[in-house]
C-alpha cells in the first residue's frame, strides 16, 4: 500500500514520545534470562520486538501482557505491563523438533545478532531464519568472536548469514571484534557473556561506531544485575604514528546471574525524529514526552541536528519542545554514532537551503537494506540532486519535485520519505512497513495535525 501526506493543519500539540525500540529488545531478552518475574513498563509491540519476544518464548521464558487497576483517591488507573518469568539463565528450545524447526525472526536484525549469542545457553540446538531481508545480514565477524569462546554457530547456506544453526555451549575466554561493523555484535556477546562458563574479555578495535548503543546495552544490563568492566587501551604501538586516536576498549565480564527487576521503557528519540523533523520542516510547535535528557540513546543527536538547521529546540529532564518556522539550512554532520538517523537527515536535507554533507554511516550499507544507497536512489527519483560515496552522501536542498518512491520494506525509509509530502506530493509505496518500529505512527502524526493515509 502506498503512504503519503493526505493534508495538514497548524502542527501543534503535546504527544508522547514511543517507546524505545532498542531499550524493548533487550528488557524482554534479560528479563527471560533472570531469575524470577520482571514486569516491563511501556514495552514496544512493534513487529521487531514481538520477533524478540516469541524468541524467547520459545526458549523458555514465560511471558503475558497483563493489565491492574491502580486507586489514585477516588479515581482509577488502568496500568498496562508485559510480566516475564525468566529462565534463570537455563534456556531450552521448545520447538517441536529442535533440530529441523526452524525460529522465524521476521526482519529483526537486532533479534538476530543478539539472540544468536543468547542460543549457545540453551542445552540443546536452535535454528534462527528470518524473511528475504533478514537473509542478507553480513554475521560473519559475530560468528568469528564466538567461535573463539566455543560458541558453535553453522550458517546453514554456507554463506554467514542466516539461516543460523547454533549449537548448545557457551565456555567463555577471551575474543576481539571490530568496532566498526555493528555496535549489536557487541551487545550480543555482553548480554550472553554473563551465563558463559568462565566470563568473556572481550577487544573491540577502532573504530567503535555506534557505541551509544552499547552504552544503552551496559546501563540495562546493570538494571537487571549484572556488572562489566570496560577500559580503554592501546592495541597496537604503530599507532601512535598512524592514526590519532587508537584506543580500543577492552570488556571484562565475570560468570554472573540476571536478577528480576521492574523496568520502564524510555522513549524512542529515533522514532521521535520523524514527530521532530515534521514540526521543523512544516512549521510550528510541538512537545514531545517521554524524551530523557540524560538518555544514553545516540540518536539523542537529533536535538542538535535540527538546531543547527534552525529550528528552536530545548531539552527538558523528561520531555522536548521544538518550534520552528519551516526555513531550515544545511549542515555538514557524521553521524557515526546515529546512523538510524540517516534517513530522517536526508529528508531534512532535500528541503532544506543549502547543501547538507552527511558522513560516518559506512555501517548504513548493512541495515535493512544499504541505506545509503536506497536513499539516494529514492531521492534521485524525486530530481535531487546529490553525491553518493562510500560513508554518506553530500545532498543539494530544494532541488526535489513530486514522484513516487519505494520503501524497499525499509520502515525507517517509509517513514522519513513520507516526510516530504509536507512540500511536494510524494508517495512511498509499500509504506505500511513502518510498523516494524512504529506501529502507532499515523495515529501520533495524527495528533499533531498531520492526515496520513493508506491505499
Amino acid at each position: 500500500m502506498n503512504l503519503k501526506i493526505k493534508n495538514y493543519s497548524e502542527i501543534k500539540g503535546t504527544v508522547k514520545a514511543p517507546p524505545s525500540k532498542s531499550y524493548s529488545h533487550r528488557a524482554v531478552i534479560l528479563a527471560s534470562l533472570a531469575r524470577g518475574k520482571s514486569k516491563l513498563f511501556d514495552v514496544l509491540y512493534s513487529e521487531d520486538v514481538l520477533s524478540s519476544i516469541r524468541a524467547c518464548e520459545t526458549l523458555g521464558a514465560k511471558i503475558d501482557r497483563k493489565k491492574e487497576i491502580i486507586l489514585k483517591g477516588d479515581k482509577s488507573e488502568t496500568i498496562e505491563y508485559l510480566e516475564i518469568e525468566g529462565t534463570g539463565g537455563k534456556l531450552h528450545n521448545n520447538s517441536k523438533d529442535p533440530s529441523s524447526d526452524m525460529i522465524d525472526l521476521a526482519n529483526s536484525g537486532t533479534t538476530l545478532r543478539i539472540m544468536t549469542s543468547v542460543a549457545a545457553l540453551s542445552d540443546n540446538e536452535v535454528i534462527f531464519t528470518g524473511d528475504d531481508s533478514l537473509k542478507t545480514r553480513p554475521m560473519g565477524a559475530l560468528l568469528d568472536a564466538l567461535k573463539s569462546l566455543g560458541v558453535k554457530v553453522e550458517s546453514l547456506n554456507d554463506n554467514n548469514k542466516a539461516p543460523l544453526k547454533v549449537y548448545p555451549g557457551f565456555e567463555g575466554g577471551e575474543t576481539d571484534i571490530l568496532g566498526s561493523i555493528s555496535s549489536q555484535f557487541i551487545s550480543s556477546i555482553l548480554i550472553s557473556a554473563p551465563l558463559s562458563d568462565k566470563g568473556v574479555e572481550l577487544e573491540v578495535y577502532p573504530e567503535f561506531v555506534s557505541k551509544p548503543y552499547v552504552d544503552m546495552t551496559i546501563s540495562i544490563l546493570e538494571k537487571f544485575g549484572i556488572y562489566i568492566n570496560e577500559e580503554k587501551y592501546q592495541f597496537h604501538e604503530t599507532c601512535k604514528k598512524e592514526f590519532t586516536d587508537c584506543l580500543g576498549i577492552k570488556f571484562n565480564v565475570k560468570p554472573q546471574s540476571y536478577k528480576a527487576c521492574d523496568y520502564i521503557v524510555e522513549g524512542d528519540y529515533s522514532s521521535a525524529s520523524y514527530l521532530l523533523a515534521a514540526v521543523a520542516i512544516a512549521g510550528g510547535e510541538l512537545k514531545v514526552e517521554n524524551l530523557f535528557s540524560d538518555s544514553k540513546q545516540g540518536d539523542k543527536l537529533i536535538l542538535d541536528i535540527l538546531t543547527k538547521m534552525g529550528a528552536d529546540v530545548i531539552s527538558f529532564d523528561d520531555y522536548v519542545t521544538i518550534r520552528s518556522d519551516g526555513n531550515l539550512k544545511g549542515i555538514d554532520i557524521n553521524l557515526s554514532n546515529a546512523p538510524d538517523l540517516l534517513l530522517t537527515v536526508a529528508v531534512l536535507a532535500a528541503l532544506a537551503e543549502g547543501k547538507t554533507t552527511i558522513t560516518g554511516v559506512k555501517h548504513g550499507r548493512l541495515k535493512e537494506t544499504d541505506r545509503i544507497d536506497t536513499t539516494c536512489r529514492e531521492l534521485e527519483k524525486l530530481g535531487c540532486k546529490l553525491e553518493e560515496f562510500e560513508d554518506g552522501m553530500t545532498i543539494y536542498g530544494n532541488t526535489i519535485s513530486d514522484g513516487v518512491v519505494e520503501s524497499h520494506n525499509d520502515h525507517r525509509l517509509a517513514m522519513a520519505f513520507s516526510l516530504l509530502g509536507l512540500k511536494h506530493d510524494v508517495e512511498v509505496e509499500n509504506g505500511e512497513c513502518f510498523d516494524v518500529s512504529f506501529p502507532n505512527f499515523i495515529e501520533l502524526m495524527g495528533e499533531i495535525g498531520i492526515e496520513l493515509e493508506l491505499k
